[in-house]
């Protein structure tokens, strides 16, 4: 039988499953407050010279609820902005359970990354209000994709954004997304595992979240869910393409996180190296 992620983070809570008070006790009030930035250097073989060093700063799951104050959000805002991406990408789950108490404050924090200098894209996660949601990004004046792509110049290279809904599957919605994109393209979509339609489609690099890097990880046992993600956090490889996904901000269903503190995540892109014949 199958457990959820909900039912088995519930039980973790409750019966504190071989970790003991304490140790949950600190999953709550300490180690979830420990905000990391995640350096990840990704190389890319169709990225130009000119785009070597391009970096991306990635937040997701900001889960912007009473256990994850604005306070927190704005930390995160400051340690990325600190870290100067040329651009930024915001990966979906705003807030919790849909909850609109909290999405307008959530954004309203975020808005400061549409600074970066090649803009700030979003899309949205399963816990986001898709017309809700929509509404509260545009007046933060931050560019959602839906099913949708853009192009960037940069540097005098083409560059491709791309944004997925969290529920779309079929083909019909994913090519028009994906097809024909430029060879330096970034899928942003809250579930790693697109990054299989990456492949399929030729797009070399998906930013993701969705995972919380497992959330609570058990020595000598590691992630208690989530195993069926290609990663958890960190970067992986699926044929032609990579996937960055970012362990997040916020937690579901119970605050703690345990050997697995939140991040925010700056990737720079690199050329591969060039073959001299």
């Amino acid at each position: 039988m199958r457990i959820s992620r909900r039912r088995l983070l519930h039980s973790i809570a409750a019966t504190g499953i071989g970790l003991g008070t304490g140790t949950l006790a600190y999953g709550a009030l300490y180690e979830r407050h420990q905000l990391t930035l995640a350096r990840h250097v990704i190389t890319l073989d169709a990225c130009p010279p000119a785009l070597d060093g391009l970096t991306i700063g990635l937040i997701t799951d900001v889960h912007h609820s009473a256990t994850l104050s604005t306070d927190a959000i704005d930390a995160a805002v400051q340690l990325l902005r600190s870290a100067a991406p040329d651009i930024v990408a915001l990966g979906g789950d705003y807030v919790s359970f849909g909850d609109r108490r909290f999405l307008e404050p959530a954004l309203e924090h975020l808005a400061p990354l549409a600074h970066a200098p090649h803009g700030a894209f979003a899309v949205l996660g399963n816990h986001d209000d898709e017309r809700e949601t929509a509404s509260a990004m545009k007046r933060a004046g931050l560019a959602l994709l839906r099913d949708d792509r853009t192009r960037l110049t940069i540097r005098g290279e083409p560059v491709d954004i791309a944004g997925l809904r969290f529920w779309s599957r079929r083909l019909q919605e994913l090519t028009p997304v994906l097809k024909g994109a430029a060879p330096v393209s970034l899928l942003l979509a809250h579930d790693p595992r697109r990054v299989v339609e990456a492949d399929r489609f030729g797009v070399p690099l998906v930013l993701s979240g969705h995972t919380h890097g497992g959330q609570v990880l058990l020595p000598g046992v590691g992630a208690v869910v989530g195993r069926k993600f290609p990663v958890l956090s960190g970067v992986a490889a699926q044929g032609r393409a990579q996937v960055c996904v970012s362990r997040g901000l916020g937690t579901v269903y119970v605050p703690v996180r345990i050997n697995c503190p939140p991040d925010v995540s700056l990737i720079t892109l690199r050329a591969a190296p060039q073959v001299r014949v």
